[in-house]
């Protein structure tokens, strides 16, 4: 292939991005919509609700949705705990309004309302990338009613402070070329150079994920949330925010691939530093996705973190 073409598809990849996408395919009878109101009118997310226990909300990363916790579901499950599985606004089977309100702080905004609408109480938030973002508002959130409601964090390979922005984002953030370059290429061509990134080794994803995958980024809403996230991502007061992170006194869990290209394991050892009462535990030989690449360490880590 042309080294000119290989890297314009490589760069274009990327928005089928770093947490890449998926829908999750399950029956009618395992998901759930809870609408709730916003100025602009509700806003359904999608979420399943499996186990019985102290409460467990699972946030993806950008672009991905309940499908990335496949395989951590089944064994927070059987470890004894209630698993709400969330699809952020824009992603995976949520609503996908075409507005400007995709920061992570509309987002902790609708999972905030989530958590009271269900009347949630000991709740144990694991954010996986901008996830993470959105756990960690929600963790600095001053409303007591929320910070009675909230017992314990896992950030996962998270968004947390300024850093050097992606290409593929940048491309993105730009009007109309994002919305251009993203079609210049099959989605199934960027799915699978995206999965290559996303991952440290690339044999633990096949044709199957690269389907549900790409399916998730054909629909105009999908498009449009892609764009609008990936302008929002870093909030321009990150600095003064990421300054307040030493008042989160939650038990945390921050977990880290050391083979992360998208957020590297300097950015975990940081919020590591900044969080007075957090654990830092680097997973080998993965690169963005530990709860796909490494399923079992990262169940194992979240089993002796979680338990009684």
């Amino acid at each position: 292939m042309n080294p000119y073409l290989k890297k314009a598809i490589t760069v274009l990849a990327a928005i089928a991005l770093v947490a890449c996408s998926g829908v999750y395919k399950s029956s009618d009878a395992e998901v759930r919509y809870l609408a709730m109101a916003t100025e602009d009118g509700a806003v359904r997310l999608a979420y399943r609700d499996k186990g019985k226990g102290k409460p467990v909300i699972l946030l993806h990363g950008f672009g991905a949705s309940s499908y990335t916790w496949r395989f951590i579901e089944p064994a927070l499950v059987k470890d004894g705990f209630r698993v709400l599985t969330v699809d952020l606004k824009g992603f995976g089977l949520s609503d996908k309004p075409i507005d400007e309100k995709y920061s992570i702080f509309d987002q902790a905004d609708l999972v905030s309302a989530f958590i009271r609408q269900l009347q949630l109480k000991d709740v144990t938030i694991i954010g996986h990338s901008l996830g993470g973002g959105v756990a960690l508002v929600l963790a600095l959130d001053e409303k007591k009613d929320l910070r009675k409601r909230l017992s314990r964090l896992v950030l996962i390979d998270s968004v947390a402070y300024s850093q050097n922005i992606p290409i593929a984002f940048n491309i993105l953030r730009t009007p109309v070329i994002g919305q251009i370059g993203s079609r210049l290429v099959p989605i199934e061509v960027q799915t699978r150079v995206a999965l290559k990134l996303a991952f440290y080794d690339d044999s633990k994803f096949d044709s199957k994920d690269v389907k549900e995958y790409a399916d998730a980024l054909k629909d105009t809403g999908s498009r449009h949330a892609l764009i609008q996230t990936a302008r929002q991502i870093l909030p321009e007061n990150l600095p003064e925010l990421s300054s307040r992170y030493r008042s989160i006194k939650l038990p945390t869990l921050i977990l880290w691939c050391d083979h992360d290209k998208v957020i590297k394991p300097n950015i975990g050892l940081r919020l590591h530093n900044n969080l007075p009462n957090s654990t830092f535990r680097i997973i080998r030989d993965c690169g963005h996705l530990p709860q796909e690449e490494k399923p079992e360490e990262t169940a194992r880590a979240l089993h002796v973190f979680l338990r009684p």
